[in-house]
């Protein structure tokens, strides 16, 4: 795709005016670091307060008294009893289990608010809209700019525009207002830190931008950035270190299935690709692999697609996501490997070059969470 081709954000005007380095990413020319560099970038958001152009995630809402019914039959995750204004994570499976996309959505009461990734979001607003759009409204808003605001001062710099956000806590949301503009706040993110998301109209995400990071505290961060603080926590980048051939059991995301939907829970299954997730879940189906956590013992960074052996020299898996990270001040990696190399502490070897470099597979997040749970 040319760069002539690519999509703006409402912030492209921004983005040029402080120097970004733009690249393109999921259709859309993104900045991938700004003038101080990626490892500046990082270390100012775990510090202070970092401020990323999201706009390029798909946003939409799901709507009719039987919305979260319809999209619980998508996802293996409680939709209908999640309370107004609380988050949470969901996984879209295809019929065999595999994860379509990662998503986060909202009971914003009169809706179901959802945010999908940039990468996916065609093909995820046809698929929902495929499956449910005869059970609700399944309405896109690409009309919304989203910014995310993260590290352990966003909550100061934030409140001075938009007072009463910091009575939000960790998977929260709530409407607020800023100079006119309807604001649509959670108190999340994919860093780790502390931190808010904000759903807002596209042509006032500039003038909103622009407040924010005339605040002392705020910075303007990229995509490289975004990467290194994810990776640090944890978390998961689609079509790295998920995707259509991997389950949420493999994928180690056991936890964002709740009881309630798992085998004995008053609405078990009744998801795509129930049967083999079930089963995986309660180990009536073995695992081939699984997501670990991984540190490298020696100072080198290991990258994604590098071969992982078993210090025999056998082929156990493969690195999914790998750098040094900024913050854990190590290499620091995501990779798959067959269950009996999964263990906290087993030592494995990953071949980097033709060379090999010993790694630990590592308990997660790399880096401790900050979350305000109140």
């Amino acid at each position: 795709m040319s760069n002539t081709d690519l999509l703006q954000t409402p912030l492209h005007a921004l983005h040029t005016e402080l120097g970004a380095r733009l690249v393109p990413f999921a259709g859309y020319s993104m900045p991938v670091q700004y003038p101080a560099g990626l490892m500046a970038e990082h270390h100012h958001t775990r510090s202070a307060a970092g401020l990323f152009d999201v706009s390029h995630m798909g946003q939409l809402k799901l709507v009719g008294p039987d919305a979260a019914a319809a999209f619980e039959t998508l996802m293996p995750v409680d939709v209908i009893d999640l309370g107004i204004n609380k988050q949470r994570y969901g996984l879209l499976l295809n019929d065999e289990g595999g994860i379509i996309d990662d998503l986060m959505f909202v009971n914003r009461g009169d809706d179901l608010f959802v945010i999908v990734n940039g990468a996916c979001k065609v093909g995820d607003i046809a698929h929902i809209q495929a499956r449910i759009g005869a059970r609700c409204q399944v309405i896109p808003l690409p009309e919304r700019a989203l910014l995310a605001l993260q590290g352990p001062q966003a909550v100061s710099a934030l409140q001075r525009l938009v007072p009463g956000v910091e009575k939000l806590v960790f998977m929260t949301g709530g409407a607020f207002a800023w100079q006119g503009a309807d604001l649509y706040i959670t108190r999340s993110g994919y860093t780790g830190e502390d931190g808010f998301e904000i759903s807002l109209p596209g042509e006032r995400a500039d003038a909103f931008a622009r407040a924010l990071l005339a605040e002392p505290e705020v910075k303007p961060i990229g995509l490289g950035a975004r990467n290194s603080l994810r990776l640090e926590a944890g978390l998961c980048l689609y079509g790295n270190d998920i995707d259509t051939t991997t389950t949420p059991v493999e994928g180690a995301l056991n936890w964002a299935i709740q009881k309630v939907r798992r085998t004995g829970g008053a609405r078990a299954g009744g998801f795509p690709g129930a049967a083999r997730v079930l089963a995986q879940l309660d180990g009536s189906e073995a695992l081939a692999r699984k997501r670990v956590g991984l540190v490298a013992l020696e100072r080198v960074p290991v990258r994604e697609h590098t071969e992982l052996q078993s210090t025999d020299g056998e082929t156990i898996g493969e690195i999914t996501s790998g750098l040094l990270g900024p913050s854990a001040d190590k290499p620091v990696a995501l990779g798959y490997v067959d269950p009996a190399h999964a263990t906290i502490g087993t030592r494995v070897v990953a071949i980097v070059r033709g060379k090999p470099v010993p790694m630990e597979v590592s308990a997660l997040p790399f880096v401790p969470n900050r979350y305000f749970r109140g």
